[in-house]
C-alpha cells in the first residue's frame, strides 16, 4: 500500500478516521464514505440488472465522471444468499441490493484511485464488517 497516495486520497475526499478502517491486511471505506466520495466527484452510476433471482443477484455499474479527461468505468457486484459463508457471500436476502451497494463500492473506488491501492468498500464482502472500533486507522498519524 502506498501510504502517501492513500493519505493525499484520504484528504482529498475529507475523509474522517469513522469512514475508514482497518480490517486485517485492507483498509476498508465505510458505506459513509463511499458516498463522501461519490458526492465529491459528482460520480454518476447506471445499474444494468444481470441477474436477479432469489437468491442471487449481479449487477453491473457503468460509473462515470465529467472531469477533464472524462472517466467511464464498468464493474460487476454480486451477492448470493448462503446458509453459511460457504454457501454465499451475503447473509441477507436483500440480495439485489447487496449487488447494488458492491458495484457501486467498487465503481466509487476503482474510479478515484483507491482501489489500485488495495482500498476496498465495506460492503464488498460480509468479512469487511467492521468488527470493533479499536481498528479504526488515523491515517494522519
Amino acid at each position: 500500500m502506498n501510504r502517501e497516495k492513500l493519505l493525499e486520497l484520504y484528504n482529498k475526499y475529507e475523509l474522517t478516521k469513522d469512514d475508514v478502517y482497518k480490517h486485517q491486511h485492507y483498509v476498508i471505506i465505510t458505506r459513509k464514505g463511499i458516498e463522501k466520495i461519490q458526492a465529491k466527484e459528482k460520480i454518476s452510476i447506471n445499474y444494468e440488472v444481470i441477474k436477479c433471482e432469489t437468491n442471487f443477484a449481479v449487477f453491473k455499474a457503468i460509473a462515470f465522471i465529467n472531469s477533464k479527461p472524462s472517466v467511464l468505468i464498468e464493474t460487476f457486484g454480486s451477492a448470493l444468499k448462503g446458509a453459511s459463508f460457504k454457501d454465499g457471500n451475503c447473509n441477507t436476502w436483500y440480495v439485489a441490493e447487496m449487488a447494488e451497494k458492491r458495484a457501486l463500492s467498487r465503481a466509487v473506488l476503482k474510479l478515484t484511485g483507491f482501489y489500485e491501492l488495495g482500498v476496498f468498500g465495506e460492503d464488498e464482502s460480509e468479512d469487511f464488517k467492521k468488527v470493533n472500533k479499536d481498528k479504526l486507522i488515523n491515517l494522519n498519524k
